[in-house]
């Protein structure tokens, strides 16, 4: 499996999450001229811009690694352009789930962090 596959199965595996967590999923993969984001999911009336990481192993580092500094600016630049098209006034924030697979696809550890941004 290549990685955008590994991606791609790693963001259904998120979606479930969500859903299983009561999380009304909203658009998946939104682009802008910044970036994109993996999956745009509300909940309580608030939005959650959420960034999806997957690894089969930690030999490149830890999913959370992937999201740095530079990461987290597209990502907020393009969350400003989804609401500013959609005309959306509601309270967000910005999440990571990082998964981990296993060898036969499955899931060998899933994580949700909230506000999810640091500098």
């Amino acid at each position: 499996m290549n990685k955008t596959q590994t991606g791609k199965l790693g963001e259904k595996f998120a979606e479930e999450y969500l859903l299983d967590h009561e999380f009304q999923i909203i658009i998946k993969n939104f682009h802008s001229l910044y970036g994109e984001i993996d999956i745009i999911a509300q909940k309580n009336g608030k939005l959650h811009f959420i960034e999806v990481k997957s690894r089969r192993n930690n030999s490149f580092g830890l999913p959370i690694e992937s999201y740095t500094y530079k990461k987290q600016q597209k990502i907020i630049k393009t969350a400003f352009i989804y609401m500013d098209q959609q005309n959306i006034r509601l309270s967000f924030q910005f999440d990571f789930i990082s998964i981990l697979l296993d060898q036969q696809d499955g899931i060998k550890e899933i994580k949700m962090m909230e506000n999810a941004l640091y500098e």
